[in-house]
């Protein structure tokens, strides 16, 4: 894992909004444990409170601060399934591997709920989301996508056409839109803190600031910080973007990508809800997609875009207010009050990577934009697995990690050029 990350979490509106949190220490010295979590965003600290539930003895690692990376700089939006439908699943992977995946493909938002609920975490947890149609094309695609689900179980998709969907969203730009009711929206960086005090409070232990710099695989698997050692039986990898140089087995199968976010000032409640005036989260259907939704207290928090590479533009305000204009025009004189970067990790699949190496050192990563809810689900396949019932995370290990065509030098061109031919496709609506 990186050692030259920032040691604070980055300036957002999640942070600035943040429920009060230790700051936890770096390791110093050495500790056994039976499992040692590398990384504190969802991925970590849903395997770890899974584990710790169970009963075992749990450290995690952590370079800079829980809920740093993604976890903590995210839309916000419980987003149900993955970033591939099951459509696509059944044709790439058959039938069998599709059913799989789409019974577990609502487990993650049920996890999150089951966490708020039971450890009492206060992150602005609402229900609703919809995703908008921009042309005809689009809604029809959304059409197949409700009845696609239908045939796996799940009924709680609505489509809306022409003037339904004003009562929902206050833009002209959609021609329709599939309201999911059960998802929903919520303040991820204080669900991931929430989260790390219920793993705490079970004697699980956290050590900020404590990059992973070398990993010794055997029996136990030593692992190497600048202050310190942990020899533990088994390791789980949860860096996901930031998990550079210290397993090389996945690496290269995937690739960071960065998108923008930015939050206005407060619009009050009444301008927050005729903009959005049921309080759902938005994300429309273009390839390179426009996100967004209100915050508690009544900011429209507006996303957007993706960087190949995950590098951050130099003016992100700059290249997320035109998205916000053109979806909302009557906000050209709001101020934007808060503007940040987020980096995510892609897989070509755009489906998320399970494994084990070497017999003892788990990993799952890549969700491609779908993370909120699939690293919950991840954090419980692999105490699963941990404890002998490997079916369901081994349906996710079976989908073959492919590397991006180029390799390294090239995955970031051609996926650009990639995403503008699609881009393309979505402005012409064909």
């Amino acid at each position: 894992m990186s050692d030259t990350l920032p040691r604070e979490h980055v300036a957002s509106w999640y942070a600035a909004s943040a429920n009060p949190a230790p700051a936890r220490p770096a390791l110093a010295g050495e500790l056994e444990c039976d499992v040692c979590v590398v990384g504190a965003g969802f991925t970590g600290i849903s395997s770890a409170l899974h584990l710790a539930e169970k009963g075992l003895s749990v450290v995690v690692l952590e370079a800079s601060r829980v809920g740093f990376g993604a976890s903590g700089r995210n839309g916000g939006q419980i987003v149900n399934s993955y970033s591939r439908d099951m459509d696509v699943i059944e044709a790439k992977y058959g039938l069998d591997t599709a059913r799989a995946l789409g019974d577990m493909a609502f487990e993650g938002n049920r996890i999150i709920r089951e966490r708020v609920e039971q450890y009492a975490i206060d992150c602005d947890l609402r229900d609703g989301n919809l995703f908008a149609a921009c042309n005809r094309k689009q809604l029809e695609g959304l059409r197949e996508h409700q009845a696609l689900w239908k045939r796996y179980g799940y009924r709680e998709l609505e489509l809306l056409e022409g003037e339904a969907v004003k009562r929902e969203v206050a833009s002209e730009r959609y021609v329709g839109a599939l309201v999911d009711h059960g998802g929903g929206h919520l303040h991820p960086l204080n669900l991931v803190l929430g989260e790390a005090a219920a793993l705490e409070s079970l004697g699980g232990r956290i050590f900020e600031q404590s990059p992973v710099s070398e990993v010794v695989h055997g029996e136990p698997v030593v692992l190497t910080t600048p202050g310190g050692r942990v020899r533990a039986e088994r390791v789980v990898m949860a860096g996901n973007a930031y998990l550079q140089g210290v397993l090389p087995e996945i690496e290269g199968k995937s690739m960071p990508c960065g998108t923008q976010i930015i939050t206005t000032q407060p619009l009050g409640e009444a301008l927050a809800r005729e903009l959005i005036p049921n309080d759902m989260a938005v994300e429309d259907c273009n390839y390179l997609l426009d996100y967004y939704r209100l915050t508690l207290d009544n900011r429209l928090l507006y996303g957007g875009g993706v960087n190949y590479g995950g590098d951050d533009p130099a003016d992100i305000e700059g290249v997320i207010r035109p998205k916000m204009l053109r979806t909302f025009p009557s906000l050209a004189d709001v101020r934007i009050d808060h503007a940040w970067s987020g980096t995510f990790l892609m897989t070509l699949s755009r489906l998320p990577q399970f494994g084990v190496v070497n017999g003892n050192v788990y990993y799952a990563q890549g969700y491609s934009g779908h993370g909120v809810t699939c690293t919950h689900l991840a954090g419980r396949l692999i105490a699963e697995v941990m404890h002998g019932q490997g079916e369901r995370f081994d349906a996710f290990a079976g989908i073959p990690h492919l590397p991006f065509p180029g390799g390294r030098l090239l995955r970031v061109p051609l996926s650009a050029l990639g995403a503008w031919y699609y881009a393309t496709r979505d402005r012409l609506g064909v």
